[in-house]
């Protein structure tokens, strides 16, 4: 690896282009190195991933929506390899321009909040690229050999900016990070000259810095667009820079661009840490995924409360103290200072972001749903509002310190419980990651991957059908051009477009 060290400039000293993060960024899309077998292995585990989590969230409004406003903006009808992309839940012979397919199918990959996850500096689903470049690699006639490496190509950038820049900090949403990932990817698959793909970098990071209030207070479903819109703005800055226009430059050192006034201010200094040239491609084995439909530090939580469960009874508890990391405890915790977050009429984007309400139905069942672990009925339960209001999370500096470690081996995203019980009892018990996670009690393999596709799926997909989409993403590599189409699991779209039918319309 190699250290690139970022910094603003003034107008007058503007580095040369070859010097600037976004060229270092599009120097990475042109790479010749050879993709591991242990990466290509990965990458397939992250498309069965994606696939799972929209397939179950296909009926959800805000993916109905998505997929409806997608439709209309037809590319050409036809035979699977045509112009043109699918989208999840559409007819199969269905093609839309590839920026509405991404905003689909990324739409209904982010809903249940239920795919992958990278913590650093910054915060991140990495799985978040793979729907914007799936749909260009189908518009564009290329193979799955080419969409595998635009996916390791577009982790590698996303993973290196996630560690070096934070953008939660100053309240800016990490999708910006993510435009800039999806640019460098389409780059990539596509083979685009460094040039083309740095402007794409320029213009997508421009368009998509947005604040945090996506992610704060009232949780709206702009949390499933966000990224979906950031992946739409990546296919069209790519489309706008293969036809020769550029972008405000340079985005990231310029005196009035992106560092100077959204991040650290004129001053800021960071030490983006890039693959040397040649070197393959590894940043998505440092990434994981979720076992529970939830925000990633919740994921060791749950596993926590159903530990404890064994331990104690749910009706018994006095109080519940978390010890946990600053983000957990602000983002999540009760140092959010969002009242919504111990609210039981709040939305189910809310909830996932509070980790009091999670723990406390983790605690009560034993488990976690991404449907009925969200139900009104559920969190309007009088025993879970109980519970659920007496318990709050503390930062703690050691667990601060873990959750920041730079050893991937040390990193930790859990906590400590503090339970006292009715009668007097304390009982502590503490976890550091989640148990799906690489280092933890059950590490998702390949049969992880295909058991929750099997589960999400059931009852939305064909046991046949299921067949056939893993055999189809389990040989991506080897994919032809009119092979990707089999990355869409087959499901009954007529039942799905009688239902997006009642739907509220709009402009398209």
């Amino acid at each position: 690896m190699i250290d690139h060290h970022l910094r603003v400039h003034p107008s007058a000293e503007t580095p040369p282009r070859t010097e600037q993060l976004a060229w270092k960024l599009a120097e990475i899309s042109r790479s010749a190195a050879e993709v591991g077998a242990d990466v290509a292995a990965m990458a397939v585990n992250r498309v069965i991933d994606n696939a799972a989590v929209a397939v179950a969230s296909l009926r959800r409004r805000p993916v109905a929506v998505a997929r409806s406003q997608a439709l209309p903006h037809t590319a050409a009808p036809g035979a699977p390899g045509a112009p043109g992309a699918s989208v999840f839940g559409a007819d199969p012979l269905a093609r839309v321009s590839p920026e509405w397919a991404a905003w689909a199918n990324g739409t209904a990959v982010r809903e249940l909040d239920f795919h992958d996850t990278f913590l650093a500096a910054d915060y991140s689903h990495p799985g978040d690229n793979i729907p914007p470049l799936l749909a260009v690699a189908q518009h564009a006639g290329r193979t799955g050999a080419d969409l595998l490496r635009g996916v390791v190509v577009a982790y590698e950038v996303h993973v290196a900016l996630v560690k070096a820049v934070c953008l939660h900090r100053h309240r800016i949403d990490h999708v910006a990070h993510l435009s800039a990932a999806t640019a460098c990817g389409i780059g990539a698959l596509l083979g685009l000259p460094v040039e083309v793909t740095y402007q794409a970098v320029q213009q997508a990071v421009h368009t998509t810095t947005a604040t945090r209030q996506s992610r704060k207070g009232e949780i709206s479903s702009w949390k499933a667009f966000a990224p979906a819109f950031a992946g739409k703005a990546a296919v069209e800055a790519v489309d706008r820079a293969m036809r020769g226009e550029g972008a405000p430059s340079p985005i990231y050192e310029g005196e009035d661009g992106f560092v100077a006034w959204m991040l650290d201010g004129p001053g800021a200094s960071y030490t983006v840490r890039l693959p040397e040239p040649g070197e393959p491609p590894r940043a998505i084995l440092e990434t994981y995924t979720k076992e529970h439909s939830a925000e990633y530090q919740a994921q060791a939580v749950i596993d926590l409360a159903r530990s404890l469960r064994e331990k104690i009874d749910p009706s018994k508890v006095e109080s519940v103290v978390l010890h946990t990391s600053h983000h957990t405890h602000n983002v999540i915790g009760s140092g959010s200072g969002d009242p919504q977050k111990y609210d039981p009429t709040a939305s189910r984007e809310t909830l996932d972001h509070s980790v009091a309400y999670i723990m406390a139905v983790a605690l009560q069942d034993g488990a976690w749903h991404h449907e009925r672990s969200y139900a009104p009925e559920r969190a309007a339960r009088p025993d879970t509002v109980r519970l659920w209001h007496a318990i709050s999370t503390v930062e703690d500096p050691e667990w601060t310190r873990r959750y920041h470690d730079p050893d991937p081996a040390a990193k930790a995203f859990g906590g400590r419980a503090v339970v006292t019980l009715t009668d007097g009892t304390v009982v502590e018990e503490e976890l550091a990651v989640a148990d799906a996670h690489p280092r933890g009690a059950r590490p998702f393999g390949r049969d992880g991957y295909v058991g929750k596709f099997r589960t999400l799926a059931e009852g939305v997909v064909a046991p046949a059908d299921q067949d056939r989409f893993l055999a189809a993403a389990e040989g991506l590599a080897g994919l032809s051009a009119s092979g990707l189409a089999g990355l869409f699991p087959a499901v009954d779209h007529r039942a799905l477009a009688e239902a997006d039918a009642v739907l509220p319309k709009g402009l398209f």
